[in-house]
């Protein structure tokens, strides 16, 4: 896979691209990730890529030139392979683990961030082929946001992680949130690791996740579970958890 980032801060990705799991895949050559200075586009000799929006009103408006001229910079005429053009932004598709699923299956991602006020709408409209946002919060610009994309991306490619159950088990890539996890002291500070992890059982270990699995996203991120149809198993698990919730409370 190769990714693009279009920015005017690309040093801020530096640190980013080297370490941990995005440093490695890229060693491995699985990912080659690039940052672009768009401002080496701005086509005057004050590097402006900015403007003041028309019609009046605050703040400064990213202009279209110099993003047509390095998206279409980074493409190969002859080049077969249509990357898929990204605008992070607030006004964008919530960013889901489904989403990023769908973006680990492309060959050339192009992420553009912006830093001011708002893009020129042309750039939306006849440039990008995606608007993503991260969550309902401003940002001072898309470099967050892009490294967030770029990481949950390149954790899916095929040989980044080295256990490549860890992908598949993750929190939201079942459309539950993960069970919880216990390593070694087995007991610490009076706090015992659940007999079942311990048991060597295998058949009741999967149990016992799928149903704590099943619960935390009752208990954290009930909207998850809206449309999902649950196993009898599923429903007698959330039927005791229910009662042995409305028994604490009565207690209480």
């Amino acid at each position: 896979m190769r990714i693009d980032v279009l920015t005017i801060f690309p040093e801020m990705f530096d640190g980013v691209f080297s370490s941990s799991i995005l440093g490695k895949a890229r060693d491995k050559g699985i990912v080659q990730l690039n940052t672009v200075n768009f401002r080496d586009y701005s086509g005057n000799k004050h590097n402006t890529v900015d403007d003041y929006p028309y019609g009046g009103g605050g703040g400064m408006v990213l202009k279209a030139e110099p993003i047509f001229a390095a998206v279409e910079d980074l493409i190969l005429p002859e080049s077969k392979i249509k990357p898929r053009i990204i605008l992070m932004c607030p006004q964008g598709e919530t960013y889901t683990q489904k989403k990023a699923e769908e973006l680990s299956a492309e060959e050339h991602l192009v992420l553009i961030c912006g830093h001011y006020e708002g893009y020129d709408e042309r750039i939306r409209r006849y440039l990008v082929t995606d608007e993503l946002s991260i969550g309902d919060y401003v940002l001072t610009g898309g470099e967050l946001p892009a490294m967030s994309v770029i990481d949950s991306v390149v954790r899916l490619l095929p040989g980044v992680l080295g256990n490549e159950q860890s992908a598949v088990t993750d929190s939201f890539s079942t459309g539950l949130l993960e069970y919880p996890h216990y390593t070694r002291p087995a007991k610490f500070r009076d706090w015992e690791v659940p007999e079942v992890l311990i048991s060597g059982h295998h058949v009741n270990v999967e149990k016992w996740r799928r149903k704590e699995s099943l619960l935390r996203t009752l208990e954290r991120r009930p909207d998850l579970l809206e449309g999902r149809e649950l196993s009898k198993e599923e429903l007698g698990w959330v039927a005791a958890w229910q009662a042995e919730k409305r028994d604490k409370s009565i207690e209480k």
